[in-house]
């Protein structure tokens, strides 16, 4: 008979996730909200990183490091086995993040960008949905961060859409047909316009709710924050087969 090890106040939270305060609501399929995963999860709220700094943080600035740094200690000694984020921007912080712990980080969903492409035929690309596409926003230091800085795309942002204003400006109240709609407008632009493109990746964590309305729209393979945060748990949380011979 072999003992069970304590030393720490829960058990069981097996993917840990940091997330930027914010209050607007989030629904089934958000990085934020916990039933979207069927395995325990652990958030972590990084405070004090209010909307108006996002453009900040979406640069990359050394002076927001920190803060994720501790939150990766924290979950690491809470004890989950990976760590994960709720904003594809913080790429620029993977390597200093993953740096820092012993455990595995993906902070965004453009990490799936390099496997994704390895998928494709050699003439087809990459489409990219982002929270922003301007010139302030997702940009080539963004995809070299992910190891995508030599891989085709073509992106396209929510910037100007009055639907996901809610999420990007922080507002208490949601419609989810209204984003949904927005995005799939911008998919079908995205992949009309570009019609070598032979998957999508949305950037963006608060996207995955509506990628199901976003796959059927443009019939391709859709990449987000949940397809990353499923494939690493099943690394990290090995089940045996069960089968007949």
């Amino acid at each position: 008979m072999k003992p069970v090890r304590g030393g720490r106040n829960t058990f069981g939270e097996v993917m840990g996730i940091i997330m930027n305060e914010r209050t607007f609501p989030r629904i089934p399929g958000e990085m934020g909200n916990a039933t979207t995963f069927d395995f325990p999860v652990r958030f972590h709220i990084v405070r004090g990183l209010d909307v108006s700094t996002r453009w900040r943080l979406f640069k990359g600035d050394v002076e927001f490091v920190e803060p994720f740094i501790e939150a990766a200690k924290e979950l690491e000694q809470a004890g989950v086995r990976a760590i994960t984020s709720n904003c594809g921007f913080l790429i620029l912080y993977q390597d200093m993040m993953a740096d820092s712990v012993n455990i595995p980080v993906f902070s965004s969903s453009l990490l799936q960008i390099p496997l994704v492409y390895r998928m494709l035929r050699k003439d087809q690309i990459i489409g990219v949905i982002t929270a922003d596409g301007s010139p302030r926003g997702l940009g080539s230091k963004h995809l070299e961060a992910a190891g995508a800085g030599h891989i085709p795309v073509v992106i396209a942002g929510m910037e100007n859409s009055e639907g996901f204003k809610p999420i990007t400006e922080n507002l208490e109240f949601l419609y989810p047909e209204r984003p949904r709609d927005d995005l799939v407008e911008v998919a079908k632009k995205l992949v009309n316009n570009n019609p070598e493109i032979g998957a999508l990746v949305l950037e963006c964590a608060n996207m995955p709710p509506y990628g199901k309305s976003i796959q059927e729209a443009v019939s391709l393979p859709v990449f987000d924050y949940i397809s990353l945060t499923n494939m690493v748990y099943s690394a990290v949380v090995k089940s045996e087969f069960h089968g007949l011979m």
